[in-house]
């Protein structure tokens, strides 16, 4: 079953009733549900259920209640939901280009984390083998990992980022450092984490796990002078921008 589908059936599930189909992405990406790296999740998410209801009639696993508004078909039996990592869909090409842009913006991230770094006077490299830490710094004797994850703001106002769960687990020590660069067109932030900080967010539900365990999706929201991390109940203001903290 196309992903999009299934992360529709999904939310519509949960919530029990219509959903705009804006509403239906949003809460796809912000559950972890739904993985994209395409330009327009709303438009194909509108699209996909359109085709199912048109193609497929009393048949289909939506019925359209108003416009652009949908619910689960209620006279179709349930099926059983496919991992995502089996579904294939027509997005598949256009996502692998995409994805060879984000490598290009995650490689502009690490230099600009290195760049800060040697400012502030660190002896700071960034690593030719991904071995889980993108740059290894030392100030005054001490030894630094800095792991750097880049991101570009999405439709919904949220910087979203992805780690991947066994990477994280091999370099669980007290020197190792997450740096999300939030980038835009004007001055880059920078949310500067501990290891230890992202570790208890993960144990607060703020960050999920996604892809079957295999990876945590953090979800970073700027709201005015405020940054949070998952929900506006976990408020990280402190690691914004500062750099006082890699020592």
């Amino acid at each position: 079953m196309n992903k999009f589908k299934t992360a529709a059936i999904t939310v519509l599930t949960e919530t029990g009733k219509s959903l705009h189909y804006r509403e239906i992405t949003r809460l796809s990406l912000e559950k972890g549900i739904l993985e994209t790296e395409g330009a327009t999740p709303e438009a194909t998410m509108n699209a996909e259920i359109v085709t199912d209801i048109k193609k497929k009639g009393n048949l289909s696993d939506f019925i359209k209640t108003s416009p652009s508004t949908y619910a689960l078909n209620p006279n179709k039996p349930k099926v059983e939901l496919k991992p995502l990592e089996e579904e294939k869909d027509e997005e598949t090409h256009h996502e692998e280009k995409l994805a060879v842009d984000g490598s290009y913006i995650g490689k502009g991230g690490e230099h600009l984390v290195c760049s800060e770094l040697l400012f502030r006077g660190f002896n700071a490299s960034i690593m030719s083998v991904d071995t889980g830490v993108d740059i290894v710094a030392t100030k005054e004797n001490h030894l630094y990992g800095i792991q750097v994850k880049t991101s570009r703001l999405n439709k919904f106002n949220i910087y979203v980022f992805d780690v991947r769960k066994v990477s994280f687990e091999r370099h669980g020590y007290g020197s190792t450092f997450y740096i999300f660069v939030l980038y835009d067109e004007g001055k880059p932030n920078y949310l500067i984490l501990p290891y230890f900080e992202v570790e208890k967010k993960v144990h607060e539900k703020a960050i999920l796990e996604v892809g079957h365990g295999e990876r945590y999706r953090i979800n970073i929201k700027l709201r005015g002078p405020d940054v949070f991390i998952g929900n506006m109940d976990h408020q990280v203001n402190y690691y914004l921008n500062n750099w006082s903290i890699v020592k």
